[in-house]
């Protein structure tokens, strides 16, 4: 069964594809992952996407359905893959089609904007040793001291109000028109997000029709 998580930053997505591929036992690909171990890694790919990523711009769609394409075809993939990250852009979608990536569910984790601020903005991450935390959800012991080493809990850029309101901008720009795309060919679902992280996990696998 080949999946696509979409959701705006914070809905959820990187934990139910975690639970999703737990319990199809499929790979996620996270698209972001693949760049990092790529640039990590000193490919050929890697350091064309590096050089996009450190101006600040987009990597192209062609270098990141590259890599897509590669991966999906390892022999990991035979039974199933969880995409993360992308398709981001309708041009994206349809370059996947055309790259003959089928897919067979898209799901889209829904989650009030207003919701996703009050996630994001209550983040924090231990500048030491990377442990993260949340002011509401999971506060640590002692307020802005990371449990595990003492160190300080700090506030990522990505986090910041007004980041967190520009990347809702982008997300509502761009991979909402991915909605009416897969809606078309019948395979969009639909999943609140705002609910427990297992009652969103149990409706995603109503929704593709998993038998667990």
């Amino acid at each position: 069964m080949n999946l696509i998580l979409l959701g705006a930053p914070g809905a959820g997505k990187g934990t139910q594809a975690e639970l999703l591929v737990e319990k199809l036992s499929i790979p996620a690909i996270s698209t972001g992952n693949m760049l990092r171990e790529a640039i990590a890694n000193g490919t050929e790919l890697g350091k064309k996407a590096k050089q996009y990523m450190d101006g600040g711009l987009l990597v192209p769609d062609e270098l990141i359905l590259g890599i897509v394409a590669d991966r999906v075809a390892q022999p990991d993939c035979q039974n199933g893959f969880i995409l993360d990250g992308v398709p981001r852009t309708l041009a994206q979608a349809e370059a996947l089609e055309e790259k003959g990536v089928k897919i067979d569910h898209v799901v889209s984790i829904e989650v009030d904007d207003s919701e996703i601020e009050g996630r994001m903005t209550g983040r924090r991450v231990c500048a030491k040793c990377g442990a993260s935390y949340h002011v509401v959800a999971n506060p640590s012991k002692t307020e802005g001291i990371c449990d595990l080493c003492g160190g300080e809990l700090v506030i990522r850029k990505d986090d910041a109000p007004e980041t967190v309101r520009k990347r809702l901008q982008v997300y509502h720009a761009s991979t909402e028109v991915l909605k009416d795309f897969y809606a078309k060919l019948g395979r969009l679902r639909t999943v609140n997000g705002s609910q427990s992280i297992e009652g969103a996990n149990e409706d995603i696998l109503k929704a593709i029709g998993a038998q667990v």
